[in-house]
């Protein structure tokens, strides 16, 4: 056995650095290494530092009477005063109602439609076909709502609709998808869906690649059909991508889409259509009252933040990775 003297050792021991500067120093070498990663990062950082952390003191004029002539600062200030209102009005929780409905229609119906295509897109086989669908399917995300806004009136108006037309045509009643209250959500939703969810196919594709496909040629060799690899393989694989996505989507509860509703809605439908973005629309910017509006802001915001940290929190118990 070979001798070892202990006094050297402890003098070894004790030319180390201490613990916290190793850290450090295996940090620095890390960042130093992926500089050009993180580099790439720096303008995310600053977007999001600029317009949505920066922005934040704002929330204090929720708690002040503004005024524009004094400033945020020199406001007086007002305590719970605005709150206190809002939570006295029928308004207001007329507004909050659409707002929860519009929203869980829209994640009803809207959060599996990017889901079911990009599973069925994944079994085509064909290249060209299936590039030629996910080309048509994408293209009216990027058509604004302002265009597309024109473009469902022109298609949906009870008087001169292309649609309403046709049902004339076949001996129908118009029907008033623009119009009439108890068509008017629904028509928002429908559009909704088929305006974003070829574009929200990208996510689901982007994990569907990234499956190994020696687990399918292992699953035909073991005799399982097509429906039998489908449900026992792909989505269990993309199953934390998917919870991930309606974590993100359960924190925006409380974000029904205020341009699509800004463009189609008319006071005719404001009891099924008026939301928290074009109630704090109309009395911040119309009405001018700032203080009002920014209460109404903040409150959104605090639901939306709880929502995310509840279903991320239930995440995380049914063995999810979740957010953070």
């Amino acid at each position: 056995m070979a001798y070892v003297d202990s006094e050297v050792v402890v003098k070894e021991v004790r030319a180390l650095p201490p613990e916290p500067i190793r850290r450090k120093s295996k940090l620095v070498r890390y960042v130093w290494f992926n500089r050009y990663l993180y580099l790439m990062l720096v303008p995310a950082l600053l977007y999001y530092l600029i317009f949505h952390y920066i922005p934040m003191y704002g929330a204090v004029v929720a708690f002040k009477d503004f005024s524009i002539m004094k400033g945020i600062l020199g406001s007086d200030w007002a305590g719970m005063k605005h709150f206190e209102y809002l939570f006295s009005q029928d308004k207001f929780w007329q507004v909050i109602k659409n707002t929860v409905i519009i929203s869980l229609y829209r994640l009803t119906f809207g959060f599996p439609a990017p889901i079911i295509a990009a599973l069925l897109l994944n079994e085509v086989r064909a290249r060209l076909f299936k590039q030629t669908i996910q080309t048509i399917i994408y293209l009216p995300h990027f058509i604004s709502w302002v265009i597309l806004g024109g473009i469902l009136i022109n298609l949906l108006s009870t008087d001169s609709g292309i649609v309403n037309n046709l049902i004339k045509v076949f001996g129908g009643t118009p029907v008033g998808f623009l119009s009439d209250e108890s068509y008017f959500r629904s028509t928002l939703v429908f559009s909704m869906i088929w305006k974003e969810f070829g574009w929200n196919t990208i996510i689901y594709m982007a994990a569907l690649s990234g499956i190994s496909p020696h687990l399918y040629e292992a699953a035909v060799i073991d005799g399982a059909n097509r429906l039998q690899r489908l449900v026992h393989l792909t989505i269990p694989l993309i199953r934390s991508t998917i919870v991930l996505i309606l974590i993100l989507r359960l924190g925006g509860i409380m974000e029904a889409g205020f341009e699509q509703i800004f463009v189609l809605y008319h006071p005719g439908v404001y009891r099924v259509s008026d939301i928290i973005d074009t109630y704090v629309y109309r009395i911040g910017l119309t009405d001018g009252r700032f203080s009002l509006a920014a209460a109404v802001g903040l409150f959104k915001s605090l639901i939306n933040f709880a929502l995310l940290v509840a279903a991320n929190w239930l995440s995380r118990r049914m063995g999810e990775q979740g957010v953070y």
